[in-house]
């Protein structure tokens, strides 16, 4: 396992290390006063929804990556500008030889044969044209990147070369060896060479890789496009909390968590707690992929599953044993076209984001999919006696730690995290090895970082 920073000095480790959530977790739609997801009962003179079997955490991820595979192939031609986080859908082979012709890899001398050397007029300098040729015994001046006159059998660095007293002829400090500090043509690559496969990364290097083998635009799989929804009445934009009305805290974070994740978000939009506002934002929306957030479960304004029956969407799962997150869905709403709800409460909709979402948007994409591992907890983790349960963890040596503030309606810990343990049901022991999510600005200047 590799090692991480800390996210936190370790004279903090004790107060968020607690094993169980303390104090009263805000109940909001769909959520119990312990803290669990569950589903409000129905508004009197209404028909209780029909019971739904819940899919295990791992079948539904399972479901959105296959459904993410299943949709049809997209492709785009793009500059290099603009295809930066996008993945390869062809091979990347050399459009010319990498250097084009022989350069100086220094500052100095390109000589010719055995020293001392007499020098040449001017100089030969980067961007060019083609020096003259020097015969046995010459020397010019060069730089670096500067293509090397032909006859030219190595490159003296400025520093280990001196005039004699005379200043007439060039001297080496040291033996000259055939080829020094000559970079040859095609050192790197030769025109044909596959430089990079089909469903490679377009990483910042993978630019500028691209721009040197001679390319200008990319075939790449376009980022999918999403729209993000967050309903309800209660949800400020601003200021503080006020008579029953509480600020969002999924607008401002989704749409970055999104773009983390490879997403082209196109919109973020707030909609009322109505049923024919949100189905014409579903039917209506030009994206890929909807996220809406809240709505998800059996109460009086959850508008998500009428909705998506009207609009003749199948549902892919309808409810996953997890906590937090139990109502989270995944639905398809048309061919390439797609919804996941998320539930309402913060931390209950990270867990719906990296349960459903994440794999479903890695296989829109065609990115490869991160390399599972496990880790020691540092402490006991109390598990639900059913589901899976994703808990906030911070990363200490060899050791994960359990964070505090974990409720479903909390972001302290989370913001504190740089993954999610995966705790079975029924928990995990001290020293017990659980699978491990990473958040995906975990590995930021490892190579693994997210390009947005």
């Amino acid at each position: 396992m590799t090692a991480r920073s800390p996210a936190a000095d370790d004279g903090s480790d004790e107060a968020l290390a607690l094993l169980r959530d303390t104090g009263p977790t805000a109940p909001r739609r769909g959520t119990g006063p312990a803290g669990q997801d569950r589903a409000e009962p129905p508004a009197p003179g209404a028909t209780a929804a029909p019971h739904r079997r819940a899919s295990s955490w791992g079948d539904a991820r399972a479901v959105a990556a296959r459904t993410g595979r299943s949709a049809p192939p997209r492709a785009h031609r793009v500059p290099l500008d603009q295809a930066l986080g996008e993945t390869l859908t062809e091979p990347l082979a050399a459009l010319t030889d990498l250097p084009s012709f022989d350069t100086s890899a220094m500052d100095g001398w390109a000589v010719a044969g055995p020293g001392p050397w007499a020098v040449q007029d001017g100089g030969v300098l980067a961007g060019h044209a083609a020096p003259g040729p020097l015969a046995d015994g010459e020397g010019v001046r060069i730089a670096t990147g500067a293509r090397t006159p032909a006859g030219a059998t190595a490159v003296i660095r400025s520093e280990h070369a001196r005039f004699d007293e005379a200043r007439s002829l060039l001297q080496a400090d040291r033996v000259v060896l055939h080829g020094q500090d000559i970079r040859p043509r095609g050192q790197e690559c030769r025109s044909g060479d596959v430089l990079l496969p089909a469903t490679a990364l377009v990483t910042p290097a993978v630019l500028g890789l691209a721009a040197a083998a001679g390319y200008d635009e990319l075939a790449t799989v376009p980022r999918p496009r999403v729209e993000v929804l967050v309903l309800g009445d209660e949800l400020l934009t601003q200021g503080l909390p006020h008579d029953g009305l509480i600020r969002d805290a999924l607008g401002p974070m989704l749409g970055f968590w999104l773009r983390a994740l490879g997403a082209d978000v196109i919109a973020t939009r707030r909609l009322k707690d109505d049923a024919g506002a949100l189905l014409a934002a579903v039917t209506g929306s030009s994206a890929d992929l909807v996220i809406t957030t809240g709505g998800t479960a059996s109460g009086p304004v959850d508008h998500v599953h009428p909705v998506l029956h009207k609009a003749g969407a199948e549902l892919l799962v309808d409810g996953v044993a997890v906590r937090p997150g139990h109502p989270m869905l995944l639905a398809q709403i048309g061919v390439g076209k797609h919804l996941v709800g998320l539930p309402g409460n913060p931390l209950a909709a990270v867990s719906g984001l990296l349960t459903l979402a994440e794999p479903l948007l890695r296989e829109l994409a065609h990115r490869p999919r991160p390399v599972a591992y496990t880790a020691p907890l540092r402490n006991e983790v109390q598990g639900h006696p059913h589901d899976t349960r994703l808990v906030p963890v911070v990363h200490r040596a060899e050791w994960v730690l359990p964070l505090h503030y974990n409720g479903p309606a909390m972001l302290r810990g989370v913001a504190a995290a740089d993954g999610l343990a995966v705790v079975p049901p029924g928990g995990a022991r001290a020293g017990q090895e659980v699978e491990i999510l990473d958040l995906p600005w975990a590995h930021t200047g490892s190579g693994d970082g997210c390009f947005t």
